[in-house]
Parts: C-alpha cells; structure tokens; sequence
C-alpha cells in the first residue's frame, strides 16, 4: 500500500505507500542490505533523472510547488533539509482554503506542462510529463466535485473527510511517531512546531465535515460507530501527554538532547490538541443521528457522480462499474479453477472451493500461536520468506535496488480499522528504511499459507521494491502514484514468486497466493457491487467469505474500508490483469528475443504511470528489443 504517511492500504505503496495530507504523494525507501555481486542502482541527487535541462528544470519546479502543500511529504521522501528544513516543522493545511489553494497550484502547474514543445525530448521526459499531465487533471476533475478528500497522484480519494481510516487524528500521530526524525535540537523543535499545528488542521477537517454534512453527505452509521472509539483513543491519549508526547522524549533521549522536550509536548498535547480533538468528536457524533446503514455511494447526494470519478482515478481506464463487475466475476471462476485441483491434492475434496478454503483457514496445522508469542513467530516467518525471496530476484529483474525493509506492528489505536498489513518504500537517500505494517491485533488474521504472499506484495518484490526505482527518477516521479499500477505491481510482484518457484515445495502456499489474486477479483465484484448495485455491507462481507472462503475478522474491516475509500479497491487486479497481458503482448511479439528480466525492469524503472502510459512504454520496449 502502498503512498504518503496517511492511512492503511496497500496502501498500498501504498503507498504501503501512505498519505498525509490533501496531496497524497508516495513512500518510496532503501535499507537492509543483499549480496555485493548483485548489480545495484545507486540513487541520484534528487531532482535529476536525464530529462534535458528545460523539461528537467520544469519537472522540478513543479514537485517543489506540490510539496509546499504536502510538507510532510518531504519528510517521507527524505528531503526536508537544506532549502526545504522548514517543511519538517510543517503540515498541510486540510481547511477549506488550503484544499482550494491546492488545486489552484494544479491548476496553474497543469497549464505549464501542456504547454511543453514535446517535440526532441527523450523518452523519460516525456513519460513524466504525460504523468504529471494524467495525475493533476484527473485531481482537478476531483476538486470539482462538491465534497471529498483527493489524491493527487495517489490512491487514497475518499468522499468523507473523517472517518475510521481517514484524518489527522490517525495521520499526524504516526508520522511523529514513525517517520518524524529527531537528531538535533533543531529537529526536536520542529516536532513541537508539527504538534502545535495539529490543532489547525484538525480544525480544518472538522469545517470540511461540516460542511458536507450540511449537503447531506454522511457516512454510513457502521463506519461513525467505528472511527467514534478510535477518534476518542487518540483523545484520551492526548489527554495523558502519552504517544505524542513520549515519542519525542524518546527520540530526544536516544539522541542526546538535553531539554523539557516532553514536558512541552504534553502540554500541547493536552491542551490544544486535545480540545480540537474534542470538537472534531462532537462534529461526527452530531452527524450520527442522520446516518443510515446504506453502504455505497449511490445512496449519497451526488453519489454515482462522484463513484465514477473514484473508479477512473483508481483504474485509470474509463472501464465502468457493469464492466468491472463482469471483470471480477470471469476471473473468480478462473482463479478457483485452479484452486479446486491444489485443494483436491491437499485432502479438502468435498464443497466449493469457498467452503474448502474456510476449512483450510482453521487447519491448526497453518495457525500461528495466540497472543504474543505468535506475533513473534509471524515476525520471523516474515523475515524468512523475505530471504527466500531475495534469493532468487536476480532470475527477474536485469537490475537491481536494495529492497531494504523494516517490519513494523501497527500503532494499536490504527489496527482496528486497517487491512491485514501494507507497505511501501522509505526515503530518496535511505535515512528511512520501507516498511512493511503489520496488523497483530489477533494472530488469526495471517496464516502460515497466506502470509508469505503479503510479504511478496507489501516488501519485496512489491511495494517496497518498486518504490526504490521510483526514487531513481524526477522528484516529482518519486511523489506521483497510480492506483493501478501500484497495486497491479504488487500482484504481479505475488505472482513472479510463484514463478520464481519459491511455492514449488510449498504448495499451499500456493494456494495462499492463489487466494488472494482470487480475493482481489473479489473486491472488483464487492465495490461495484456496494456502490453501484445496492449492496448491503452484509452482502459485501458474505460473497468474500462463501464465494472466497477469506477470513471474516479480515472481510469486515476490508469492506468497511471499501465504503470509505470507493474505487480504490478495483485498481490491483485491473492494474495486474494489464500487466500480465503487456507482458504477454511481449512475449508474443519477441519470440526468443524476449527475456522476462527486461520485461520486468521496463515496467518497474518505466516508474509508476497510468496504464495508457505503460501501453507506451512497453510498445518503444517492443520496437526496440526487434531492433
């Protein structure tokens, strides 16, 4: 997932590539380390990457007028120093006026690279300007629509500005937490500056609530009873000093920083966060008595308008909601046909393969222990799958990154309502490893034949991997996403670990693997379904389990996450299904000139574009692999 510090995905670059803020830019990372006869690619200065000069000097300038309105992207990607110190002591600015700010320097920064002579300008260039072309006028379609939040060049649109997995009260915290450095006094100040702006942008929030509010749009009741108890965590947390607090006293402490660090993030921390907090909970819950349980967006003002916009910006395609359902439903029975032989093998004969796959979930045989021994084991089995893995990349890839990545827990107040795990790179320069978040609220939600599949989609060769290429190329490559091409990566990344062999031994692992291109064909069905169909979230919950056999604990918050952020989940499979057919378009045309490690470095070092774009560039591969 992952995508900027922001909420649960993927996300996804994920990110996970994360996001934080009304620009949802993304992660990208290095750390950890591989073997030193592995041809690896150094990361550039920030800001080059072989467009000439002019192009160059326009891309850069527009990656620093998007990170003025998403500072806290500079400290994802590593680069808040020098000429950018000040952002680390910054955060966007969620008000009304700054969500319109936002889109005016779209706006204006779109009408630059239009105006680009394309003419004479090699291929990179080229490419990034089609990428900041297709990212900021799909964001400004967004921004005319009357209420949401917009990813610019990111994967987290979402039509309610405050809800279980989307705010400030989720974001800030862990981006102080995580990936906000403290070193020297300077920083240490700038974390204070960080939290006294919390408030604001709390504020800024509660406004925009309030005014969808006031056009009738409110969330379903399910997901305000949801975020209501995690929202009053983060509160009574505040109230106590407590993370917010204490990650600073700890991070001064480890650097060597005399002061009251602490005691001075407690007292705002207990004050003007706390109470703007306060007033953001009163908001929510004064929306609760208009809420009903209707799922999808067709039950919203302006409703079907705004899904096909979510659909657009998360496929990039124009495919639509009857389209994608069709998609999912065809490749379901696919991918369970090749589930019922691998299951007939493993001794489960008699049901469908939904029925089968829900008696191998309770197979103690593939459980991790309860409690925290069994987040420790899931923690080393991650770490082993990750060295399996990291064995057999140079058999896939003609060059490669680090994949450097740090296994993290999620923070405890975040678990409740966020996916399994996600992931997504670190910064530019690798002072900030990737990660992979892991959800351990219980054990049952991993398996010992599922999670090794997560761990191929969130680290490596997923997310994490595909990020630090990102960071090879124009700043504004590195801050720029697409929906369709991160999460289509991330499967494709699932399914070169199958074809790699890794599951050749291991044969319910393949099986894992299977079930979760098979769970992505799912959402297709369910999204379309909740948004477009009329759905009931029970309906949404039920085909996953029956249909897929998937784990209820994990169904219920992926639906619920399908109610907030909808569209998002149709971009993975659309996004590998145009993989894989690229890639067979390929092979096709080359014959034996085709070798699947240029492939793969094309559409990974291609960066993350729309799927219009990689058509592109896999027909000038094409060209010129014939010669």
């Amino acid at each position: 997932m992952s995508e900027f510090l922001s909420k649960p995905m993927n996300r996804r670059q994920t990110l996970a590539a994360l996001s934080t803020g009304a620009a949802s830019l993304t992660l990208a990372a290095c750390g950890g380390g591989i073997p030193d006869d592995m041809a690896v690619i150094p990361p550039p200065p920030p800001g080059t990457g072989g467009a000439p000069s002019g192009a160059s000097a326009l891309l850069d300038s527009v990656a620093e007028n998007l990170l003025v309105h998403s500072p806290e992207g500079a400290t994802a990607l590593g680069i808040d120093t020098g000429a950018r110190a000040a952002m680390r002591g910054q955060l966007s600015d969620r008000s009304p006026a700054g969500v319109a700010a936002l889109a005016e320097t779209l706006k204006a920064d779109l009408a630059r690279v239009r105006a680009v002579d394309t003419v004479g300008l090699d291929h990179q260039a080229r490419t990034s300007l089609a990428v900041v072309d297709s990212a900021y006028s799909t964001a400004l379609d967004g921004f005319a629509l009357p209420y949401g939040d917009v990813a610019v060049g990111g994967w987290r649109n979402t039509p309610y500005v405050v809800i279980q997995n989307v705010g400030a009260y989720l974001d800030v915290p862990r981006l102080l937490g995580s990936d906000q450095p403290v070193k020297t006094s300077a920083d240490a100040e700038a974390y204070l500056s960080r939290l006294a702006a919390f408030p604001d942008v709390l504020d800024g929030e509660t406004e925009r609530l309030k005014s969808a509010g006031a056009q009738g749009l409110i969330a379903p009741a399910f997901l305000i009873d949801k975020a209501i108890p995690q929202m009053e965590a983060t509160l009574a947390d505040a109230r106590g000093g407590g993370t917010l607090a204490d990650s600073l006293a700890s991070k001064a402490r480890e650097a060597g920083l005399a002061g009251d660090w602490g005691a001075r993030a407690t007292a705002m921390a207990q004050g003007p966060v706390a109470a703007a907090l306060e007033r953001q909970i009163a908001a929510l819950k004064a929306q609760r008595p208009q809420a009903t349980m209707d799922a999808g967006m067709w039950a919203r003002p302006g409703g079907d308008e705004w899904y096909a916009w979510g659909l657009r910006a998360s496929t990039t395609t124009r495919m639509t909601p009857d389209e994608v359902h069709q998609m999912g439903i065809d490749q379901l029975a696919e991918l369970h046909g090749r589930m019922d032989p691998i299951l007939r093998k493993l001794g489960y004969t008699q049901g469908s393969v939904g029925a089968r796959m829900q008696a191998l979930a309770n197979d103690p045989r593939y459980k991790f222990p309860e409690g925290d021994k069994g987040r420790e084991e899931i923690k080393a089995y991650i770490q082993t799958w990750l060295a399996k893995i990291r064995a057999e990349l140079p058999r896939a890839f003609r060059t490669l990154v680090k994949g450097n990545v740090e296994v993290k827990r999620l923070p405890l107040a975040e678990e409740p309502g966020a996916p399994a795990a996600y992931g997504g790179a670190g910064s530019i320069d690798g002072t900030i490893p990737g990660k992979m978040w892991i959800n351990l609220r219980t054990t049952d939600l991993h398996s010992k034949y599922s999670l090794p599949d997560l761990v191929m989609h969130e680290a490596i060769p997923g997310h994490v991997w595909q990020g630090e290429y990102a960071n090879q190329m124009p700043l504004i490559r590195s801050m720029l996403a697409f929906n369709a091409y991160s999460e289509g990566w991330a499967l494709y990344a699932e399914q070169l670990a199958d074809e790699l062999g890794l599951y050749d031994d291991f044969e319910v692992g393949r099986l894992g693997y299977l079930q979760s291109l098979a769970f992505r064909a799912c959402r297709l069905v369910v999204d379309t379904g909740i948004h477009a169909k009329r759905w009931t979230r029970e309906e949404g919950v039920k085909f996953f389990v029956e249909r897929n056999g998937s784990n209820p604990l994990e169904v219920a918050s992926e639906v619920d996450r399908y109610c907030s952020w909808a569209g998002q989940a149709c971009g993975y499979k659309v996004g590998h299904s145009e993989i894989v057919r690229q890639r067979s378009r390929a092979q096709a045309a080359l014959g034996a000139k085709y070798d699947l490690r240029d492939y793969d470095n094309i559409v990974v070092e291609g960066g993350n574009v729309p799927l219009d774009v990689l058509a592109k560039n896999v027909d000038e591969y094409i060209a010129e692999a014939k010669g």
